[in-house]
């Protein structure tokens, strides 16, 4: 099987050893548990290295830039739009209250895209999912009153993503995992892909995508490439574009405060990044027309990323 979209040449494996000593020094130095790192630039896999050998790992949140894909391809279908409301596809769950701008039913998959949905705690984090008694977390989501209005304030949520998640499979009839196979994930040579999903099977897609460091890089380059891969569009150019840009503001400092995209998050050095918990990184630098993948067991994130803007980027 063709593991990547070009070949490796045997002259380049010295410059590939060097491009990353400096990266693999200081993440050794600090003691960031990085198990693995890509770097991509011009079509070429610049660099690599692993700490054993690359294997497929979660993803945790990086799996939310790859349902987003998702629905990209179904918006392009004509099965959903921006302003598709919860309660087009569930008005089953759809509930009244006081303030009609405070229904969730009148959530827009904007509103859930760009995690702007209104809630002061986030519903379905990962110990909730683990704990909740009710099986249909569309219902549950939905049975949560807003504290806000939505689409002013962001605040991170796995529950936005998930919802999205149900959405697509609502609109389009299959699950966002079976969805993606033929359309992203085999053209990318990503197979037999497993992805957990909630106890009625929608895909969970918040998280729990395992692929290994090299598929995370090959998504990064099809995202580099705006949807493109081997000649074909994968997913729509526009699409790519509009997601990957700043929609809202957010509070943190450093790599954390330059703004959220759909699904995306804005790094500082005009790069965009899917992110997922523990150091999982597929770090997009148009300027630079390169990718970096890391996959790490590590919290500190910014560290890692402090690494590769003073280890790798300087060298690109």
């Amino acid at each position: 099987m063709e593991t990547f979209l070009y070949y490796r040449k045997k002259e380049g494996l010295s410059s590939m050893t060097k491009s990353l000593t400096g990266f693999v020094h200081r993440i050794s130095e600090q003691g960031l548990n990085v198990l693995s790192a890509r770097v991509l630039q011009n079509g070429t896999v610049l660099a690599q290295w692993d700490l054993t050998r690359d294997e497929r790992r979660l993803q945790h949140s990086v799996s939310k830039s790859f349902t987003c894909m998702a629905v990209g391809l179904a918006i392009a279908e004509n099965k959903l739009s921006l302003e598709t409301k919860l309660k087009d596809f569930f008005p089953q769950y759809a509930q009244e209250t006081d303030d009609p701008a405070l229904r969730p039913g009148e959530l827009t998959l904007y509103n859930l895209l760009r995690m702007s949905s209104g809630h002061d705690a986030p519903p379905l984090w990962a110990d909730e999912r683990a704990s909740l008694q009710e099986k249909d977390w569309v219902k549950y989501y939905m049975s949560l009153p807003l504290d806000r209005i939505p689409g002013e304030t962001f605040t991170y949520s796995s529950g936005d993503t998930f919802v999205i998640s149900a959405l697509v499979q609502a609109a389009v009839g299959q699950t966002v995992r079976d969805y993606l196979t033929p359309r992203l994930f085999e053209p990318l040579g990503i197979h037999d892909v497993t992805w957990e999903t909630s106890p009625l099977g929608v895909t969970l897609g918040c998280a729990g995508l395992s692929i290994s460091n090299e598929e995370l890089s090959r998504f990064g380059q099809m995202l580099l490439q705006k949807g493109s891969w081997q000649g074909q569009q994968l997913v729509p150019a526009d699409w790519i574009d509009f997601v990957t840009r700043k929609h809202i503001d957010n509070q943190g400092s450093a790599d954390w405060s330059q703004g959220y995209g759909c699904q995306f998050w804005m790094c500082t050095h005009e790069a965009y990044r899917a992110d997922g918990a523990h150091g999982q990184l597929c770090v997009v630098i148009p300027g630079k027309n390169a990718v970096i993948a890391v996959n790490s067991e590590e919290d500190d994130i910014q560290g890692i990323l402090d690494a590769v803007w003073a280890e790798i980027l300087p060298l690109l």
